[in-house]
């Protein structure tokens, strides 16, 4: 449902937005508890898209990694520059060079850049981004399909488009939308996702391996038994400390190390007493050590 609404909100954007040099956003990867299958209640399942986003026409991205040797690069920025378009015939009948027009004729006939809409200075803005696409998502809500079977509500956020979609039976679906610029052809991308206690500047986008988790589970559902057990150790995990000061992310980070050191078919049902308890072994290691690795 989730997916099949994204694809829908797409396609309009890319209607609403045609003539415009707002982002230009690629098809949302799906991320997540809520479609990798552990969430810790099963009822109340959020689901998360990561949304790639590329420079309209005439722009371009030059990505900024923050710190050298940090990985993964928590100060990272996306700095926007024009492009001269002079030379390419296949756009300049439709689209004025924003360097090499004057700005008088710019004002009349085109719609402002990237820079002028999104940004902070020379650099992609976060907030201005999740504000932009919450605002078009609910201007167009009425004419989405879905609109007649559920009601959308947008919930608080600055840095993301968090959504709660209630359906003519009362029953939510939470969803979440994340931002995201990929590094090269990685499965690294900067992204508009935060820790909810961090607060960072609105032009910071720090890097994720998101995607690349999400691909390795899916290699490790493919490669394990059909009766493995390692997301439902993790959703057990992640249930019993719901609340306390460890977040579902360092229990993933801990199952997602296991799984390349414990054999496949030592995941299974009986085994999982074993798992768990080398779940919180190799947490506690980590603690006295104070470090745990990033995967």
């Amino acid at each position: 449902l989730v997916k099949q609404l994204m694809h829908t909100y797409l396609l309009l954007f890319r209607q609403l937005l045609e003539n415009s040099f707002f982002l230009v956003l690629q098809p949302a990867i799906a991320l997540g508890s809520g479609f990798e299958g552990w969430s810790p209640r099963e009822e109340d399942a959020r689901y998360r898209l990561l949304l790639p986003l590329q420079p309209p026409r005439g722009h371009a991205f030059r990505l900024e990694l923050g710190t050298a040797g940090e990985m993964p690069a928590k100060d990272s920025r996306v700095r926007v520059e024009l492009e001269c378009i002079c030379r390419r015939p296949e756009l300049v009948d439709d689209t004025l060079c924003f360097l090499h027009h004057p700005e008088e004729e710019l004002r009349g006939n085109q719609a402002p850049s990237l820079l002028h809409t999104l940004c902070t200075g020379s650099y992609l803005d976060a907030q201005k981004t999740a504000r932009w696409f919450q605002d078009t998502v609910r201007s167009a809500w009425g004419v989405v399909p879905l609109s007649r079977l559920y009601k959308m509500n947008l919930l608080p956020s600055s840095r993301s488009c968090k959504m709660q979609l209630i359906s003519t039976s009362g029953r939510s679906l939470f969803a979440e939308i994340i931002f995201g610029v990929q590094l090269g052809v990685s499965d690294i991308f900067l992204s508009s996702q935060t820790a909810e206690t961090c607060l960072i500047p609105s032009t910071r986008w720090p890097q994720s391996c998101v995607v690349a988790e999400a691909k390795f589970f899916g290699v490790m559902a493919r490669q394990a038994p059909c009766d493995s057990f390692h997301l439902k150790c993790l959703q057990i995990c992640a249930r019993i400390l719901e609340g306390t000061a460890f977040s579902t992310y360092t229990f993933k980070t801990a199952v997602m190390h296991l799984l390349t050191t414990t054999p496949l078919s030592d995941w299974r049902r009986r085994h999982v007493m074993l798992r768990l308890e080398g779940i919180m072994r190799y947490l506690h290691c980590c603690l006295e050590d104070k470090r745990l690795n990033h995967f």
